[in-house]
């Protein structure tokens, strides 16, 4: 994957991606893409690697990078590297902030989206305890026999308060004062809610114009508008969501954001209520989806299917050889990387993020662990040990 490639799987809305990137873990990742202490062809191996693991060959991710990945350009396997990440950042498509990890943490918290990389973040467990024990959530690069990458979920483990309290005091030193503030409340309070600008005319985060879930900054503690910089009022508690994705030939054509507690009918013309999918595809494709097609249920759990199309509804597992046949007496669950095939060419699969209900549910269903005594480590996809702290 060229440069120009690359960029076109970034986007600048978490709300629209797939995964978030810890850029600058990425970047300096020596165990995949070759001996350069810096290389953005590593993004490229792992953009590569998302696609296959969501089965959408667009598949986005949102990239978050330190200040300090635009400097030392000799460490790049060419100059024109650092220069198109300067441009990146610059257009959006990569945010740069003094050190990443706090806001990364904060979107993965707030959209349920996976994290991909190699640090362990064992200085953030105070402030982010959900990572601690967290085995769904973040993704580890890992090489293959044929210089590709696959992504491997992580056993975060857990961390001792002596191990935690060591690694706190190490990244105060390294950051020199600029992580201070850790003591802030805690996010999980923020992202319970929804928020309204005070500004007249200002729509970031009003929940009745659309259903997008934007992340508020915080200063200070208080959530704060990105634009106006004044802090958010309070606008009521927010539902847990789930994202569905549209694929006509391989290509995402259209994401549906649905509320948790939800039951949705899907199809060519579904009535009132219903998600329609006149306008994305074309109508002498249209024809052979039913008008009521799906019923999409999404609880706090999961998010499942229930055919209703007088054709049917294949659904592939990820990995699997041969599809099912969807029946209409039961739902059935859709997990990540899992596509429902309404007609040719024309699939459902999920987005890679997961809800916060959902995400607390798959965590309460592990079994506890006891305190690791040294750096965590996860069996990765190929049967490989991977560290979780890594380069970053």
């Amino acid at each position: 994957m060229d440069l120009d490639d690359i960029a076109a799987h970034l986007t600048g809305d978490p709300e629209q991606a797939d995964a978030l990137i810890d850029l600058s873990n990425v970047v300096r990742d020596t165990a995949i893409g070759g001996p350069h202490a810096r290389s953005l062809d590593r993004l490229g191996l792992v953009l590569d690697a998302l696609a296959r693991r969501t089965g959408d060959r667009n598949a986005t991710a949102y990239a978050l990078a330190d200040r300090s990945l635009r400097h030392n350009v000799h460490e790049y396997p060419d100059r024109a590297q650092p220069a198109r990440l300067v441009e990146w950042i610059e257009a959006g498509l990569v945010e740069e902030l003094p050190d990443a990890d706090e806001r990364l943490l904060d979107l993965a918290e707030g959209f349920g989206l996976p994290v991909i990389s190699r640090d362990g973040f064992a200085d953030f467990r105070l402030t982010h305890p959900w990572i601690q024990g967290n085995t769904t959530q973040f993704l580890t690069p890992v090489p293959t026999p044929v210089r590709a990458v696959k992504l491997a979920e992580r056993d975060m483990g857990t961390r001792s308060p002596a191990q935690i309290s060591r690694k706190l005091e190490e990244s105060d030193l390294k950051a020199h004062g600029l992580l201070a503030g850790r003591n802030r409340r805690p996010i999980t309070e923020v992202v319970r809610r929804h928020w309204r600008c005070p500004e007249r005319g200002c729509t970031l985060y009003d929940s009745r114009r659309g259903g997008a879930i934007r992340l508020p900054r915080m200063k200070r503690g208080v959530p704060v508008c990105e634009l106006h910089r004044t802090p958010l009022v309070d606008d009521g508690p927010r539902t847990g969501v789930a994202q569905l994705k549209l694929l006509v030939d391989g290509d995402c054509l259209h994401r549906f954001t649905l509320d948790v507690g939800s039951t949705v009918v899907l199809g060519r013309d579904p009535g009132p209520g219903g998600i329609s999918l006149y306008g994305h595809v074309a109508p002498e494709r249209l024809r052979r989806i039913s008008r009521a097609h799906l019923s999409v249920q999404v609880s706090a759990q999961s998010l499942a299917l229930r055919n209703l199309g007088v054709n049917g509804t294949r659904l592939r597992r990820n990995g699997a050889r041969q599809p099912t046949l969807l029946t209409d007496e039961e739902y059935v669950t859709l997990h990540v990387g899992d596509t429902a095939e309404l007609a040719e060419g024309i699939h459902l699969t999920r987005s890679a993020r997961r809800f916060p209900m959902e995400i607390a549910a798959a965590w309460q269903s592990r079994p506890q662990r006891q305190p690791t005594s040294g750096p965590t480590a996860a069996i990765t996809m190929l049967g490989e040990t991977a560290a979780s702290d890594g380069p970053g």
